[in-house]
């Protein structure tokens, strides 16, 4: 994708885009990076950027486990592109549902940035992991993955929503009567925001045991499905394995059925040229798992969807659909 030389011409009228994306100091700066590789390639066209609020944006309370719907992020930015007012949405790509609106798709993706969770502790505190953190300690996040995760490996933490932006939740850990140990977050964010110095640790399947969200570091951009200039111009800054292994991802997450609140961590690499996904679904009260890590050849979308689906049936051989059911059930007597 990123090897086709830039258009010197297209035969399309239009020149001006306008780019949708929420008002988040974060949301705002990887929109920039969008703009910035497309004004590069694609110099003689102008790039506005149109920014809202959507309902994830307004209400920072209630726990994300909690919410009925899953596109807490993205149906204002979506009712826009579907009505023509913006030409495509720049999204941080986990917070995008696995299912779009009929009319919708998903571009190509830029490469990705570093898809870990990081730990981040409280400002005059000098643990450096999880597992050093004294019985009690509370740990900040608001995601279910995660949760289940720290439930299963960290029994002796206590787990705490926190809700916010990304200097919103380093404000509450930092502050002297908060009940905040550390937070988990994704790297991603503190690194584009320039707050790397406030990792303390980075977690994956070899260090901390942590599986991070379907999607995480990479930028989703949404289109409308019949705009083959949109296309054709993303696919001169996307990134082919970004791209493939993002797919591949969201297909697992999507034969799964467990949307954006379901306890799947994933790890995916390149090695030798095939794609290799560790995956693990995981019981709020971390006492049931099912985990798999299987390689695949993924050449094409297509591959990386049918790639993901085999994965998903793996987890469910290993028992993941129970966990799941068992969680859905839960919900809904809630």
């Amino acid at each position: 994708m990123a090897s086709a030389p830039p258009h010197a011409t297209n035969p399309s009228s239009r020149k001006t885009f306008t780019i949708g994306t929420r008002k988040s100091k974060l949301a705002l700066l990887q929109t920039d990076l969008v703009q910035a590789a497309l004004k590069q390639t694609w110099p003689d066209y102008e790039f506005k950027i149109h920014s809202r609020e959507t309902a994830g944006d307004q209400n920072t309370t209630i726990a994300l486990r909690d919410f009925t719907t899953k596109n807490l992020w993205t149906q204002e930015l979506e009712d826009l592109l579907i009505a023509g007012q913006v030409d495509f949405i720049v999204h941080s790509l986990k917070d995008v549902p696995t299912l779009l609106p009929s009319s919708c798709t998903l571009g190509p993706m830029m490469k990705r940035e570093d898809t870990r969770d990081v730990l981040v502790m409280k400002k005059g505190l000098s643990y450096k992991s999880l597992a050093e953190l004294p019985e009690g300690s509370v740990v900040g996040t608001s995601s279910i993955r995660r949760t289940a995760q720290l439930a299963r490996r960290y029994p002796h933490l206590k787990v705490m929503d926190v809700r916010g932006n990304i200097g919103t939740r380093l404000s509450k850990l930092d502050a002297e009567d908060g009940p905040f140990t550390c937070l988990i977050l994704a790297a991603a964010g503190l690194l584009r925001l320039e707050l790397g110095d406030r990792i303390t640790s980075y977690l994956d399947s070899k260090n901390g045991g942590m599986l991070y969200a379907v999607g995480q570091g990479a930028l989703g951009i949404e289109i409308r499905k019949d705009d083959q200039q949109v296309l054709d111009m993303l696919q001169n800054i996307g990134h082919r394995e970004t791209t493939f292994a993002s797919l591949a991802e969201r297909s697992l997450l999507r034969t799964l059925e467990g949307g954006c609140s379901a306890p799947l961590g994933v790890e995916s690499e390149w090695v030798n040229g095939a794609l290799r996904m560790r995956s693990i679904v995981v019981s709020v009260d971390g006492k049931e798992s099912a985990e798999v890590e299987i390689d695949g050849a993924v050449d094409s979308p297509q591959a990386a969807e049918e790639f993901g689906v085999t994965v998903a049936k793996a987890l469910v051989e290993k028992g993941a659909g129970k966990i799941l059911e068992e969680i859905q059930r839960n919900k809904q007597t809630a």
